[in-house]
C-alpha cells in the first residue's frame, strides 16, 4: 500500500516532555523521505499550534504551524461554530483562555451569566472549582470538554489531564458533557480530513492511545498503528474492544508498514 498522509500524535508517540523518544525522530524522516505528508494531533489543549514549532523542533522534528492541530484549536473551533456568541466559563489552564481571546471568544468568571461551561486540564483545579462547575451547571448551560485524555505521559510517570477534570466535574453534576472535543471527536476527523486532502485508506494515523489515535483512526477510516512507546500495554492492548492494524514498538519501526 501507498501511503499519502499520516497524523502522528506527540506526547508518548514522538516526545516525552521535551526529550525525543529513542528512535521516533528517524521514523519521522523515514515518513518524510517516503513523500508522505505528516500533520501532528495532540490531545494537549494548553499550546497553540505555533508552541508546537519550537518544542518539536528542538526534540529533532522540522514541522511548520499548519502542519500541527491540538485540543486546543480543535476546541476552539467547535466554539467559534457553536457557541460563537457565548460568554464561557472556564476551567483551563491559561495557554487555552489565551487562544480563546485569540479567536474573539468571550468568557466569563460569573456563574451566573455564562452560557456554557468548557473543562480542560488546570493544575490549580481544585475543591472551589468544583463548586463553581456544580453551581454553572444546575443552570442547565451546555457543558463541554477539551479531550478525553485522564491521564498523560510526562517525563517521570504518568499524570492526570483534562479527562480526569471533566470526569469530576461529571461525576458532581451526575451529568455527562454534550461533547468531548480533541481526538477523537468529529471537529478533529473534520480538521484531519481538510489538512490531509487524501483518500482515508491512503492516509496512516500513528498513537500511544487506543481510544482516541486508534479511535480516530477507526472512525475516519484510516489505517492506526499503534505505538508502544506511551501510555498503551500489552495487558490495555488485549482487553480493548479498539484493535489496531500494525502494532509497533516505536515509530523509528514505521518501515514495517510503509516498507
Amino acid at each position: 500500500m501507498t501511503y499519502s498522509g499520516a497524523v502522528i500524535d506527540v506526547d508518548g508517540t514522538v516526545v516525552r516532555g521535551n526529550d525525543p523518544i529513542p528512535g521516533a525522530p528517524a521514523g519521522y524522516r523515514r515518513l518524510r523521505e517516503a513523500g508522505i505528508e505528516t500533520l501532528f494531533v495532540s490531545n494537549n489543549p494548553t499550546k497553540a499550534p505555533p508552541a508546537y514549532v519550537d518544542r518539536l523542533g528542538a526534540a529533532g522534528y522540522d514541522v511548520d504551524a499548519d502542519r500541527v492541530v491540538t485540543a486546543g484549536s480543535v476546541t476552539t473551533r467547535y466554539l467559534r461554530e457553536h457557541h460563537g456568541d457565548d460568554d464561557l466559563l472556564c476551567i483551563a489552564a491559561p495557554g487555552l483562555l489565551d487562544q480563546f481571546a485569540d479567536a474573539g471568544l468571550s468568557t466569563t468568571d460569573d456563574v451566573d451569566a455564562a452560557d456554557a461551561l468548557i473543562a480542560s486540564i488546570d493544575h490549580e483545579f481544585d475543591y472551589d472549582d468544583l463548586c463553581t462547575a456544580l453551581w454553572a451547571l444546575e443552570r442547565d448551560i451546555a457543558f463541554i470538554g477539551t479531550d478525553p485524555d485522564v491521564v498523560i505521559p510526562a517525563p517521570e510517570r504518568d499524570v492526570p489531564g483534562s479527562g480526569a477534570v471533566i470526569n469530576a466535574i461529571a461525576g458532581v453534576a451526575e451529568r455527562e458533557p454534550d461533547a468531548v472535543l480533541g481526538k477523537p471527536s468529529d471537529t478533529a476527523i473534520e480538521m484531519v480530513r481538510e489538512r490531509l486532502p487524501y483518500p482515508a485508506e491512503e492516509c496512516l494515523v500513528v498513537g500511544d492511545r487506543l481510544d482516541t489515535d486508534i479511535a480516530l483512526g477507526e472512525r475516519a477510516g484510516m489505517t492506526t498503528v499503534l505505538v508502544r512507546s506511551g501510555v498503551t500495554d500489552e495487558a490495555d492492548l488485549a482487553a480493548s474492544e479498539i484493535d489496531p492494524d500494525h502494532v509497533i514498538d516505536h515509530l523509528g519501526e514505521i518501515d514495517r508498514v510503509v516498507g
